[in-house]
């Protein structure tokens, strides 16, 4: 119910053989950021450049000037980053996407062909294969009483063993301009 194959088509990300290792694709993004720095040292010089220490931008994306990109950080095929978006780092973005201005995006790993184009914030969060956040969209990666995330089922609770942890957003879904998505 909850893999990453049930929400998401894996063939749409560099990460498929990582997240297919997990039982919970919110595992993944503890060990986000080793995964980032070993993919981007294996990715060719043709087709990648690095413009500082463990970041790796494709040669046909575009990353606007007034833009700031942390590492580990990985930047797809064909992607935008627009003016004033902020990549803190353990981010992996896939081919085709489009990070508008003003946007936030921490410890995330985004599929190829998703939208987030207007000041938005998305924290420890996997948002799937054309997936597209409205203008002002938040996953909000922290309960109000700060204690470990847990997702409930029909038939149980799972402990997530995490205290942040934003959305889990599937293939072609539309979130609606200004929402939050909270745990």
């Amino acid at each position: 119910m909850f893999d990453i194959d049930s929400l998401c088509d894996t063939d749409y990300t560099l990460a498929k053989d990582f997240l297919l290792s997990f039982r919970y694709p919110w595992l993944s993004l503890r060990e986000l950021g080793q995964f980032i720095t070993t993919l981007g040292k294996s990715l060719s010089e043709s087709e990648y450049y690095s413009p500082a220490k463990d970041i790796w931008i494709h040669k046909s994306a575009i990353v606007s000037e007034s833009s700031k990109v942390c590492p580990p950080c990985i930047v797809g095929a064909y992607t935008e980053i627009r003016h004033c978006a902020f990549i803190r780092g353990n981010v992996l973005i896939g081919k085709g996407c489009v990070v508008g201005n003003s946007t936030e995006i921490k410890n995330s790993i985004i599929f190829d062909c998703v939208q987030i184009p207007h000041y938005n914030y998305v924290g420890d969060s996997i948002l799937g294969y054309k997936s597209h956040l409205g203008a002002g969209s938040v996953t909000s990666n922290v309960k109000s009483d700060k204690t470990l995330i847990k997702i409930k089922t029909a038939e149980n609770i799972i402990e997530t063993g995490l205290r942040k942890l934003g959305a889990i957003i599937g293939d072609l879904s539309e979130i609606g301009c200004n929402t939050v998505l909270n745990p």
